[in-house]
């Protein structure tokens, strides 16, 4: 490993992304539907990939398509996603959540690339939404095989009243 910028690791680690929405397509036999997105998305997280040393290759329409896809699960499974869930479910869900933390990860490799030269505002909104919408799949996944998620309540962190 001659190389030491932080690029590296965000191309190592959307590769991983890439590779981990791969093996989630392939869970998507009963969802034809998130099946179609995920095979759009993987070439989608290999452009991401190559954007930061490459040739920008994230448009404001790839934003609005992937924040359409997040609005349309996000339709289905308004409920479900009100409180903290648990990573869990069927093995399809538990592989778009791998996914999600995948993604999460993109976006903290990402930053360090920020501390070392500039990065297009789009690569930063694309990636977190992308982690948002790997969320809400695995949630509709869930509902469709009839799982009921399973709220997290946190022992660190106070919840607060919903406010009226």
């Amino acid at each position: 490993m001659r190389e030491s910028a932080s690029t590296v690791d965000f191309e190592i680690r959307t590769d991983s992304l890439t590779t981990q929405i791969g093996l989630a397509a392939s869970l998507m036999k009963d969802a034809p539907d998130v099946y179609r997105d995920l095979m759009d998305l993987l070439p989608m997280a290999y452009h991401l990939n190559g954007s930061v040393r490459g040739k920008l290759a994230i448009t404001e329409d790839d934003l609005d398509h992937l924040s359409s896809i997040y609005d349309r699960y996000v339709a289905e499974v308004k409920e479900q996603i009100e409180t903290f869930v648990l990573p869990q479910g069927s093995t399809a869900a538990c592989a778009l959540h791998a996914c999600r933390s995948e993604a999460k990860k993109s976006v903290r490799a990402l930053h360090k690339v920020s501390l070392e030269r500039e990065v297009p505002g789009i690569l930063f909104d694309y990636t977190h939404l992308l982690a948002n919408v790997l969320f809400v799949m695995a949630v509709y996944i869930n509902k469709r095989q009839g799982i009921e998620e399973i709220p997290f309540v946190s022992k660190s962190y106070p919840t607060k009243p919903m406010k009226k």
